[in-house]
């Protein structure tokens, strides 16, 4: 590596620290003053860096975007801690909720109800205070009740790239998501 791209590899290496959120490759080349080529070339040799088995950490994308982040078999044990500063753990009500809005997405609070077979009024406004779920637009049904979907923190928090990403449901858990006849 010449002295050159590794003094680029350690400027996207600060910007990605820096950030602390996900960002795209043309916004670290905007940040750096820096091609799209060298960026590019600086996130493969931060990669393979990271992938030594004495480093901690690694390139993730997450919501689109890349963040230096815990590597997947460190994340499972810091979670709790980092998963979400500050913030109280959240009840059985409020993850079953958010499941079913990231499995359903979008998908209505009447929806929501339906599956849960409780209000969800109190767990939706939860969930959108802390921004791990959001207003996706209103059903083109009479009432026209707002849709909800998953947000980038949701994303961050859980570790993953896209929705696409979620663990794949056995076939029980499929059957809790259908209720007469109807899948939601």
């Amino acid at each position: 590596m010449t002295k050159n791209i590794e003094k680029e590899t350690a400027l996207v290496e600060a910007i990605l620290l820096m950030e602390g959120d996900s960002i795209d490759e043309g916004t670290i080349a905007r940040i750096g003053g820096l091609s799209k080529e060298s960026v590019t070339a600086a996130i493969e040799n931060l990669k393979e860096r990271y992938s030594s088995a004495d480093c901690g950490l690694e390139i993730a994308c997450i919501g689109g975007g890349l963040m230096i982040y815990a590597k997947r078999e460190y994340w499972e044990n810091l979670r709790e801690r980092y998963g979400k500063k500050n913030d109280a753990k959240m009840s059985r009500a409020a993850m079953e909720t958010l499941a079913i809005v990231a499995y359903q997405q979008p998908v209505t609070r009447p929806e929501i109800e339906k599956i849960r077979g409780v209000s969800a009024d109190n767990m939706i406004r939860l969930l959108l205070e802390k921004g791990l779920v959001r207003e996706s637009g209103k059903k083109d049904i009479p009432g026209r009740p707002v849709m909800y979907g998953t947000t980038k923190e949701f994303l961050k928090i859980f570790h993953l790239n896209s929705i696409a990403d979620l663990p794949k449901l056995s076939e029980n858990d499929i059957e809790k998501f259908e209720l007469e006849g109807e899948k939601y």
